[in-house]
This record gives structure tokens, sequence and C-alpha cells, in this order.
């Protein structure tokens, strides 16, 4: 009887023990672009703690190539307005279909989870970007940026390699010439803050 309750206690722990199977199959590769309120350079994204507080920022995220299962993602951007630790709002281009906004939120709590959990609104919207080697330019609802590049050694961009994230990877220093939010609720305005573009890579292991 004690062997009998015993097989039938591992059956009920793996029966209810999580699986790596049911994971999630995905991956992204994006170009990050982002103005925060910190002066340059943010040292968040060195692994440390905001220069200024509140750490008001704005971030276009744009996948190049990428998927959640078997929903192809390449092409869809989205726009997440912060302050760092407290709040956001992600607004999705309105190009992406019924099936890739399903992906995008399914990836949030896994690729963006800082975002995920003080999200205050998810919402399709229309998001304009320009990305140049010498300025970039996005908005969405009551948000803008326009950033210019830093000129360093020879008149040559700044770039900085290696940082701690996955997500800043490939890293050109920019200083925000304007970045603003006009909500009611969280405004903020900024000038000649941190700026900069990146490369993001994550996605499951297998």
């Amino acid at each position: 009887m004690r062997t009998l309750f015993a097989g039938v206690s591992v059956l009920l722990v793996a029966l209810t023990a999580p699986s790596r199977a049911a994971d999630p199959n995905w991956h992204i590769t994006a170009t990050v672009a982002e103005s925060c309120s910190c002066t340059v350079s943010c040292p968040c994204n060195f692994g440390g703690k905001p220069n200024v507080n509140p750490c008001e920022g704005n971030r276009l995220i744009a996948i190049k190539s990428g998927h959640y299962e078997n929903t192809d993602v390449s092409g869809v951007s989205f726009l997440v307005t912060f302050t760092m630790g407290s709040w956001s709002k992600i607004y999705v281009t309105d190009k992406v279909s019924d099936q890739q906004m399903k992906a995008v939120e399914a990836l949030l709590p896994i690729a963006f989870a800082g975002f995920h959990r003080g999200m205050l609104s998810l919402s399709k919207a229309p998001i304009t970007m320009d990305l140049t080697e010498k300025r970039v330019r996005f908005s969405g609802p009551e948000s803008l940026v326009d950033m210019e590049v830093m000129r360093g050694f020879d008149g040559k961009s700044v770039k900085i390699l290696n940082l701690p994230n996955p997500a800043y990877q490939d890293y050109t220093q920019y200083k925000s010439v304007t970045h603003t939010h006009t909500a009611a609720d969280h405004p903020f305005s900024h000038s000649g803050t941190n700026g900069f573009t990146s490369t993001m890579d994550v996605g499951s292991k297998p």
C-alpha cells in the first residue's frame, strides 16, 4: 500500500510540474531607439541606476525579424512611454494583424518584463519613425523624440560595445533635441538628455 501511495505521489508531481516543452518558442532581433531624462550617458544602460529621478523616457522597438511560436512578427514596431519603475504606456503600430497583436501581448511579459509590470495601457496607434546615422525621430500618441548623434574623435559617432544587457548591443550614443510626452496625467519635456540606438537580439533557449 505504501508503494502504491508513493507511485501516486510521483505521478501527481509529474502531472503538475511545469514542463520545459511547454515554454514558448520565440526570438526577436530589433532596433531600439530611446531618449530618457538622464544626462549623457544614462547609467541604466551600463547596469547602474538613473542619474536623474524620476527617469522619464520614450523607447521605440522596431522588430527587424522574429517570431512568437508560429506567428511572424517581422516589421512590427511599438513605442513605450514610461517613468522607470513606475508606469508605462505601450503603443503598437496600427499596421499589425490581430495575430501579431496577440503575439506582442505574449512577448511583453517575457522580453519586456520591466515595462509590462507597470503597464497602464496597451493599444494600437499610428507610429512614425525616421532613423538615420545622424538623426533619429519617432513619435506616437502624445509622445515625440528627436535626437542627434554625438560625435567623438575625428568626427565619428560615439559607439560602445559589449554592454551587459542584450538589448544594448551595437550601442550608438545620441543626445536629445526634444523629448516629450504631453498627456495630462504624466507630462514631461526634456532637451539635451541621453539618447541612443542599439540592437536587441533575444529569444528562448533550445
